[in-house]
């Protein structure tokens, strides 16, 4: 028997018997902790816990841990918080080219100026040809450089568009109606 054990016995045998705490005697050392009696501490430590109901009701129980029997991913974690965070920019040029390509138009419809819509377009086509002219390895940089006229052209159409969906919206659909005056008849 260890000896939290076995000072657990003794405590709880002169409780029964009616002896205080006064009647231990005072010679003795404070456990010392070692690698076996820390195992044993914590392990009765924790059944401790069980019996007076601390793990009841935890949330999560009786769900299957998340992620657990997948494919072995060893950066797992750097997944997982770029997830929780929502984190972006990350990643190699490449890619990033091709989702910011993706979205350049919806990024160049909110600007107003074409002096604007042809610095964003310089400044993504000078991007995506120094990204083809470094030699770092990664994944092949397919995305193609924007021709700016044409991406102006296409800018303005949009534009343009829009401009007249928002008249027509503001445009009454039909001639109010006169109120009829039912005092002047």
């Amino acid at each position: 028997m260890s000896d939290a054990m076995s000072n657990a016995a003794r405590y709880r045998a002169r409780r029964d018997a009616g002896h205080g705490m006064e009647a231990e005697p005072e010679n003795d050392a404070p456990m010392v902790l070692n690698a076996q009696n820390k195992a044993e501490f914590v392990e009765t430590a924790i059944q401790l816990a069980i019996r007076r109901g601390e793990f009841d009701n935890l949330p999560g129980a009786g769900k299957p841990l998340e992620g657990l029997g997948t494919h072995h991913d060893p950066d797992w974690w750097i997944r997982r918080k770029i997830e929780t965070e929502n984190l972006s920019g990350l990643g190699p040029p490449a890619l990033m080219l091709r989702v910011e390509d993706r979205e350049l138009d919806g990024e160049l419809d909110q600007l107003g100026r074409e002096e604007d819509v042809r610095g964003v377009l310089d400044d993504f086509n000078r991007r995506v040809i120094e990204t083809r002219r470094q030699l770092l390895g990664g994944p092949p940089v397919v995305t193609q450089p924007r021709n700016v006229e044409a991406e102006l052209a296409a800018w303005r159409e949009r534009r343009a568009a829009r401009q007249a969906d928002a008249r027509a919206e503001a445009a009454p659909d039909a001639e109010p109606r006169r109120a009829r005056r039912w005092w002047r008849r």
